[in-house]
């Protein structure tokens, strides 16, 4: 089996299987699991379409939201079998490992790793969210964590309620008037009381504070987390769940 991957948390999960040796090539930014003899053909969002031919891959996955359909349709017009991906929730975790298993010929190692991720979900079987939050990816514009992702899906089993729970949009913009005053000209919002803030997409830090304290206003708290934990899925979801649960806990005793 020769294997790309276009997916850093795949790379990441395929290495998890015992199967590193198969990859191929990876993106620039698979920077977990990846072998040093793995060639590098790009961003996810600018992969290099000709180089990935030209390794003669058995496979190569993708993912709905990381990739971009042109470069999955110029793959697959090229001959080349591509499987995209779209884990959309925590539960959907478990058998993409397995699929992978069964590609890569790791079966064993793919039911033991989806057999701990299972575990670890029944600890958190969608737990009462109880702390109003707003997640930020992205600055410039103010873009946050919608419903109908993985993350949010993350979030909410850890004991998150997410202020945009209802929103249409699965990644919103956001303005610092619906969040100050949220009504019922912006029914989809509601005001947080914890903001965090992930280290990717955009790296945010120090630097964005004041922006962030003007958007939300002087009342939401305000956390760096872990932005792989927050979006990675495979053997990364066990630590994602067992941090983002004892950080609920702690912002939940904190306002009680």
């Amino acid at each position: 089996m020769r294997l790309v991957s276009l997916v850093p948390s795949v790379t990441e999960t395929v290495a998890a299987l015992g199967a590193a040796e198969a990859l191929a090539g990876v993106t620039d930014w698979c920077v977990a699991g990846a072998p040093d003899g793995a060639i590098r053909v790009g961003g996810t969002k600018n992969p290099d379409v000709s180089k990935v031919v030209a390794l003669r891959p058995d496979l190569v996955v993708a993912n709905e939201e990381e990739n971009r359909r042109e470069d999955v349709a110029a793959l697959r017009a090229a001959g080349v079998e591509v499987l995209v991906t779209y884990p959309r929730a925590v539960a959907d975790v478990p058998p993409l490992i397995r699929l992978l298993g069964e590609r890569l010929d790791s079966t064993e190692a793919a039911a033991d790793l989806a057999a701990e991720v299972e575990q670890a979900l029944e600890v958190v079987p969608h737990t009462a969210a109880s702390v109003p939050a707003l997640t930020l990816i992205w600055r410039k514009p103010w873009m946050a964590v919608g419903p109908g992702t993985y993350a949010d899906d993350l979030l909410t089993r850890c004991g998150f309620a997410n202020v945009l729970a209802t929103h249409p949009d699965r990644y919103p913009t956001v303005h610092s008037e619906q969040l100050r005053h949220p009504g019922s000209a912006t029914a989809h919002i509601a005001r947080p009381d914890v903001v965090l803030l992930p280290s990717e997409p955009y790296a945010f830090g120090d630097k964005d504070l004041d922006a962030v304290r003007e958007l939300v206003g002087p009342d939401a708290a305000i956390h760096f987390v872990d932005g792989q934990l927050l979006t990675w899925h495979g053997p990364r979801t066990i630590q994602a769940i067992n941090a983002f649960s004892a950080l609920a806990r702690t912002l939940a005793d904190s306002r009680s």
